[in-house]
């Protein structure tokens, strides 16, 4: 039985159901996720809420994608990318997570496409609607199934967390230990530090950039420090080599003047005793001639 088309409401874009969208055909689906907005909708979008905002959110991004790239776990984030789940109204979280699924550009997080839910989701609070993010967004995150959910207030410097139990459609939140909160999804804890939100691996805090470029600096630092002492001490150890190699030579050169001197000292010695002993002859000789 043919079913009718899905179109995508431009004022008020859903993804289909998700029975709809199992009786639709590959090229219908693609068609559906190609035409859901990759931008916000007018009636969704925000107020700017400056650098604070910006650079909390790009941060945390940042240093998770750099600790999951170098421990070789594949976990895709993204920043304010439009979120559809099945009939649901689209929204976009100023981070999530997804474990286990490649790492490449995406315009948009179709459920139904990528076949995965968001596992997790991170907002920063500066200015905004606080209802928003810390009782509407802890329902309906809960009630789509999103494993945790945090809420960074950086006006206030608060870290809230909620946690979804196992079979449950209602958020737990999140205990902290001495201002620490676990993250069973990342793997990670989560801590407010010198105004900044910051992630833990093992108690020592995920570096950030800046940081890193630091460290790398410090490193290349030492490395030529190293390098510049390693060349000065193989300089002073071919200076030493040369000054040994000088003193061998002076003092075989000086062994072999000796050696020659008293071959010269010997030969005149000789020639000394062989003269005399000419003149011995002939002395003996004129001695004979006068008998």
């Amino acid at each position: 039985m043919a079913h009718p088309p899905y179109h995508v409401d431009p004022n008020d874009p859903r993804a289909p159901p998700q029975d709809v969208w199992d009786q639709l055909t590959p090229e219908e689906q693609a068609r559906i996720v190609d035409s859901l907005p990759s931008e916000f909708p007018v009636s969704e979008a925000h107020p700017p809420e400056g650098d604070p905002h910006y650079e909390a959110k790009v941060r945390a991004r940042e240093v998770l994608g750099g600790f999951f790239s170098r421990v070789g776990r594949k976990v895709y984030l993204a920043c304010e990318l439009p979120v559809y789940y099945p009939g649901e109204n689209m929204f976009a979280p100023d981070v999530i997570a997804v474990l286990d699924v490649e790492h490449r550009a995406r315009m948009r997080w179709m459920v139904s496409a990528e076949k995965k839910g968001v596992d997790l989701a991170l907002e920063v609070m500066v200015a905004g609607e606080r209802r928003k993010d810390l009782e509407r967004n802890v329902e309906r995150y809960a009630r789509l199934g999103i494993r945790e959910y945090f809420v960074f207030d950086r006006g206030r410097l608060r870290l809230n967390g909620w946690r979804l139990e196992t079979g449950r459609r209602t958020y737990t939140p999140i205990l902290p230990q001495h201002g620490v909160y676990r993250s069973e999804v990342l793997g990670l804890d989560l801590q407010i530090d010198d105004e900044r939100l910051r992630f833990y691996f093992g108690g020592a805090p995920l570096p950030e950039a800046h940081e890193m470029i630091s460290r790398l600096e410090h490193m290349v630092e030492r490395v030529e420090a190293s390098r510049l002492e390693l060349e000065h001490q193989l300089a002073e150890e071919t200076r030493r080599r040369e000054e040994e190699t000088r003193r061998r030579e002076e003092a075989t050169r000086q062994q072999q003047e000796e050696t020659r001197r008293r071959e010269e000292e010997t030969q005149r010695r000789e020639d000394a005793e062989r003269r005399l002993a000419e003149a011995l002859a002939e002395l003996e000789q004129l001695r004979g001639t006068r008998k």
